[in-house]
């Protein structure tokens, strides 16, 4: 898992540490090749969009990301971190802000190894290896 604020070098990063890795994009794959890809960018925003979603899909794909590990074991996750500043008035994006935050949480969890990108800079903060 690599994480960090906006714009801070994350997706350069998990290019040139897994250079073999075919990425799908959470701003427009399809919901369910987070089963197979070798690599998911944009997290959040996959997030967002299955929230979106009417409330059945909705809950089958976030179900999905909460046992992510055990699906796709192998997978590496590139997210924004979403849960700083101030708390979003709108009822919604309490919410996903929420479920982002807990379902990063979880993956984490499982995760081997965590890395944190500010200015472009990786440090390790967790490593099961």
């Amino acid at each position: 898992m690599i994480i960090g604020g906006s714009f801070q070098g994350k997706l350069d990063y998990a290019k040139k540490l897994y250079p073999e890795i075919l990425w799908a994009d959470g701003r427009d794959c399809p919901y369910g090749e987070v089963r197979t890809c070798g690599g998911i960018f944009y997290l959040e925003a996959y997030i967002r969009r299955i929230m979106k979603e009417e409330e059945d899909h909705g809950r089958k794909y976030l179900g999905l990301l909460e046992e992510l590990g055990s699906i796709n074991p192998e997978i590496v996750v590139v997210s924004d971190e979403i849960g700083y500043g101030l708390v979003p008035p709108d009822p919604f994006e309490r919410r996903y802000r929420e479920t982002a935050g807990r379902i990063c949480t979880r993956i984490a969890s499982d995760a081997e190894q965590v890395d944190r990108v500010v200015c472009g800079i990786a440090v390790t903060i967790k490593n099961k290896l």
